[in-house]
């Protein structure tokens, strides 16, 4: 098996059109109209099965496609080509006729025609090439001359259609044992339905008729090939024709019945010996399987037709071994609506699915509270941002959140910051504080941040709340930019960071957070010993000379909790719910004479994306969000890609300490405060480190650090279900492949040098980490030394 990633985002902007041609002739194509002064966008994922089966997966912007028609005949394809429309809107162009096709919609036709297709909108399509070879001998007539459309929403279009989407979601992670059925359904599929209406077009006439029915005599084959009694006469008799009349239409296309029921039989047994679920069969078991009755015939007929021995051939079958994913975690949005867990719920309806919302307005209130200070002498002017309930959103962004603040380049502003876990204890972490109270307040009757997550607001999927939990973290925010605009790029610089202190007249003036080792967490299905569980810890961070520490209180283990609202919660599934600690037991012996070093620092820096939907705060991609690196501390400065007008701050998730992968789930959560400066790059301005910017960087005083993500735009790259399909489809692999790629484009960019030399450089000198592995799209991060370069 053949697989190969692509991605323009690899390249320099510059040189991404031609990346994209050169990309795109590996499959015969060519693109026109596509090239922008942004460079390409472009994403594939393809897989060439044994028997010569390519799957493709193409996600792109607007352009025109048509086939390279030399390429083909010196590649010798013959064969047809599927195209199944996973969303956008296509046009398929075939001599002068044109055909429209939505998302569902399938396509298909024979290779070598002249067809030409236009993306007239930013399309996720998967297309399929099917060999001649994986018909013989059931194909009874011509290949379809013309484009044919087939809709995907009934029938077998529908069934075909759902099939080949989940074979694209699932592209990248089949291994070749779980590509050999579908390589067998796929031509199935084609034969049974799609192909009987081209044939009989084809054909016309009383050849149509013939044609149709030897499709259905070899159906009626294809169901009883494991019946040993299968024979000429009970064929004929099945159908109400003459034996002579069925051995006249298989003549008809060059066959004849007893070769095509032994090819067929044959194949089956090749499936089954290279299929490790068939693995405890012998092979008599298998060949009797298939209608054989005798294993010696079977073996020689089986050597004629493939050329070794059926042992040889199962000893040579590649590996049993499947790929997936050791860790699945269902934070995220499921991937389609799902009755409410309880009856009552369910008899009352309710809730649109969590990927069709609509943002409702207004979500805050759009009272600005910041409070200004005067301006300074170079005309920059301080802001101050309290956190209240009027001043942060609650595990989600949004491009429509109307801004608490507008500032201007070069402006400074403090922030606030809470940490959602403050509940694990609100004695510490939330009595007597104000700002706290306002936030997490939430009786019986109401609270005041209703919305947490970006689900449903009734709640409609798991019944946890509004917003359903699909989203964590308190954001601050957000903040407007002056001027800012699609293209541009905001620096955030960190100047200070302070912990938030403890207001309650028991702890006042002291410092605490929160570690949770939770269900989302990277060792949770690897826990040693029984039973399964969510701990929480305590610390309190001290403040010493050599350096700030924190030190372990005590811990607990999260017992089912009921919110004011009467909703029980097994597990840590809705932010913000309040822990009633006469339900548990507090271990204090914990974690003795350790010191951890405090790392202050967000974990969430984040500009609006691109979106039209509300989109959940725990996955980062490029426009930053749940990063969780703890170099992103004061001193550092981050450089974000304006999305939207106004780029639209937010920072939250406030991190005492994290070690490099954040690994059971959270960091020491702790609520600082922040004192930042904004400085706004507009993209004429673009050089250095700047040039060609689409993703976040970090730079400290010593380092640029570049930000790595197993999908670095999965909201394009995924789909409508994209905010699912990433908390399933992350992987360490795919994240360290987006950060090599950054990492050579940042070095070919910034320092002028050549591939080889970058790659070269990379090797040596460059230092990778974990950044996360438990925020659905995971991350790793690249550490470039400043102080390599003398310049």
């Amino acid at each position: 098996m053949d697989a190969w990633r692509f991605s323009t985002e690899a390249y320099p902007k510059q040189d991404r059109y031609e990346a994209w041609q050169e990309a795109l002739e590996r499959l015969a194509l060519k693109p026109t109209g596509h090239e922008t002064e942004d460079g390409a966008y472009g994403l594939m994922s393809a897989v060439v099965s044994q028997s010569g089966i390519s799957f493709t997966r193409l996600i792109s912007t607007p352009q025109s496609i048509s086939a390279i028609q030399e390429l083909n005949k010196a590649a010798g394809k013959d064969g047809v080509w599927v195209a199944s429309l996973l969303e956008g809107h296509i046009t398929f162009h075939d001599g002068g006729n044109d055909l429209k096709a939505t998302a569902g919609d399938i396509v298909y036709g024979a290779v070598g025609s002249r067809t030409t297709f236009t993306l007239e909108t930013f399309c996720r399509v998967v297309i399929i090439y099917i060999p001649r070879s994986a018909f013989r001998p059931r194909l009874m007539a011509p290949l379809p001359t013309k484009v044919i459309h087939l809709s995907g929403r009934a029938g077998i279009g529908h069934v075909l259609a759902g099939f080949l989407a989940s074979v694209a979601e699932a592209l990248e992670d089949l291994s070749v044992d779980q590509l050999r059925p579908i390589e067998l359904a796929l031509p199935e599929f084609l034969m049974a339905g799609i192909f009987r209406q081209a044939d009989t077009r084809a054909l016309g006439g009383a050849a149509g008729v013939r044609a149709a029915l030897l499709h259905r005599i070899c159906q009626t084959i294809e169901s009883q090939l494991g019946d040993p009694e299968l024979s000429l006469a009970n064929i004929a008799e099945a159908h109400g024709i003459s034996p002579r009349y069925v051995q006249k239409l298989f003549e008809s296309v060059g066959q004849s019945f007893i070769r095509y029921i032994r090819y067929r039989r044959l194949e089956r047994c090749r499936y089954d010996l290279e299929s490790p679920i068939h693995g405890q069969l012998s092979i008599s078991d298998i060949c009797f399987r298939w209608g054989f009755n005798d294993a010696a015939h079977f073996s020689r007929a089986f050597r004629d037709q493939y050329g070794v021995s059926p042992r040889e051939y199962r000893r040579a079958a590649p590996g049993n071994q499947q790929q997936g994913h050791p860790w699945v975690t269902t934070r995220g949005r499921p991937n389609e609506r799902i009755g409410a867990p309880r009856e009552e719920r369910a008899a009352s309806g309710g809730g649109a699915a969590a990927d069709e919302l609509v943002l409702e307005a207004p979500l805050i209130e759009t009272e600005i509270p910041s409070i200004p200070v005067p301006l300074s002498e170079d005309g920059a002017r301080h802001h101050y941002i309290p956190v209240t309930a009027k001043t942060v959103h609650w595990g989600y962004f949004s491009r429509f959140l109307p801004p608490v603040l507008e500032m201007r380049s070069g402006d400074f502003v403090t922030i606030e910051t809470l940490t959602q876990h403050a509940y694990d204890d609100y004695e510490r972490m939330i009595e007597n504080d104000p700002g706290a109270e306002s936030v997490f307040h939430w009786t019986s009757e109401g609270k005041n941040v209703d919305r947490r997550g970006a689900g449903p607001m009734d709640a409609s999927t798991y019944g946890r709340g509004p917003g359903e939990g699909f989203g964590v973290h308190i954001c601050t925010g957000p903040i407007a930019i002056q001027d800012a605009a699609p293209g541009d790029i905001v620096e955030l610089r960190i100047l200070d960071i302070h912990p938030r202190p403890s207001a309650s007249e028991r702890f006042e003036g002291r410092y605490f957070g929160s570690n949770a080792a939770a269900w989302w967490g990277f060792h949770y299905s690897e826990l040693l010993t029984s039973p399964t569980r969510e701990v929480i810890t305590i610390y309190e961070i001290e403040k010493k000379d050599e350096g700030d520490i924190a030190r372990a209180v005590y811990n607990y283990r999260w017992t089912p909790q009921t919110d004011p609202f009467g909703i029980v919660h097994e597990t840590i599934d809705y932010p913000g719910v309040p822990v009633d600690h006469t339900t548990i037991e507090k271990n204090f012996d914990v974690l003795k004479n350790i010191e951890i070093p405090l790392r202050a620092h967000f974990g969430v820096v984040a500009l609006a994306p691109d979106h039209w939907g509300i989109v959940d705060s725990v996955p980062p991609a490029y426009f930053g969000g749940n990063i969780d690196n703890w170099r992103l501390g004061a001193g550092a400065r981050i450089f974000l890609p304006v999305s939207v007008p106004g780029g639209l701050l937010s920072v939250g998730d406030p991190h005492a300490s994290q070690g490099d992968s954040e690994l059971c789930g959270t960091a020491i959560e702790c609520s600082l405060t922040g004192v930042f400066q904004v400085v706004l790059h507009k993209k004429s301005d673009h050089a250095g480190k700047l040039l060609d910017l689409d993703y976040p960087l970090i730079e400290t005083e010593e380092e640029w650090v570049i930000t790595g993500f197993a999908h670095p735009n999965y909201l394009k790259e995924l789909g409508k279900n994209a905010q699912s399909e990433v908390y399933k489809q992350a992987s360490v692999d795919m994240a360290m492949r987006d950060a090599f790629r950054k990492t050579r484009r940042f070095l070919m960019t910034t320092k002028g040098l050549t591939e080889d030399e970058a790659i070269s450089l990379i090797s040596v000198a460059v230092d990778f980490g974990i950044t996360q592995v438990v925020d659905g799209n995971w991350g790793v991060h690249a550490t470039i030394r400043k102080s390599m370069f003398i310049d």
